[in-house]
């Protein structure tokens, strides 16, 4: 059931796992960090899995899974800044290299667009790396805002970059959507007090995304009119 009594004014994506498939060049710039400080390797599926919270936590998960320690460890160790300057230039290098818009997803931002929805997104990746992204896929001309994990004091679930943007487009909460793929876009959304659709092909940190109970579950995000 569609919840808008006329289409949303304010449409919002999540990045990584909504708009673009994201994983693999993650994983390469992570594998490429392990090797270069002779560290084994880490799996696709566990990058996967460990999407969602921002490269720098990501980078904690696989290493702490390499190394076999405790993610608290890792934290507290004093050769995490060293090995997060590597990741970035190995991200830097790989970002928008393997990564590709997800079905639908160029034609819908064209269709929203010109029917004169605001359109925006809020994402836990860095602003370096998002901007990358969304470059790389022609994807930058589409949105009027885009809300990084750095950006803002706080990041998702917090609300504030879903608030933000309310604000930008001047648009009430009840007339904006947000769509993500991960049960931190539907607690973002929750805690925002805006409608959540959700695709069921993300990251959702390794579970369906039924269980998180977004409004709906779009096949694709062509699913919006």
């Amino acid at each position: 059931m569609n919840p808008f009594a006329n289409a949303p004014r304010l449409v919002m994506f999540d990045l990584d796992g909504t708009l673009v498939e994201t994983a693999p060049e993650i994983c390469d710039a992570v594998n490429d960090t392990l090797s270069h400080f002779a560290l084994a390797p880490v799996a696709q599926q566990q990058v996967n899995d460990w999407i969602g919270h921002g490269t720098h936590n990501l980078l904690i998960q696989a290493l702490a899974s390499s190394q076999g320690q405790t993610e608290a460890n890792v934290r507290a160790s004093a050769a995490l800044a060293d090995i997060g300057a590597v990741f970035k230039t190995h991200y830097a290098q790989r970002c928008g290299t393997r990564s590709q818009p997800y079905a639908d997803v160029v034609q819908t931002l064209e269709r929203l667009r010109q029917r004169g929805a605001h359109l925006a997104v809020v994402t836990n990746k860095e602003s370096a790396y998002t901007q990358t992204v969304l470059d790389a896929h022609g994807l930058t001309p589409f949105f009027g805002a885009v809300i990084c994990g750095d950006t803002l004091a706080t990041k998702k679930p917090a609300p504030e970059g879903v608030l933000a943007c309310l604000a930008q487009f001047g648009v009430a909460a009840a007339e904006a959507l947000f769509v993500g793929d991960s049960s931190i876009d539907v607690a973002t959304a929750r805690n925002a007090g805006v409608p959540v659709w959700a695709v069921p092909y993300g990251y959702n940190m390794g579970q369906p995304i039924a269980a998180s109970a977004p409004d709906r579950i779009i096949a694709t995000i062509g699913a919006i009119e």
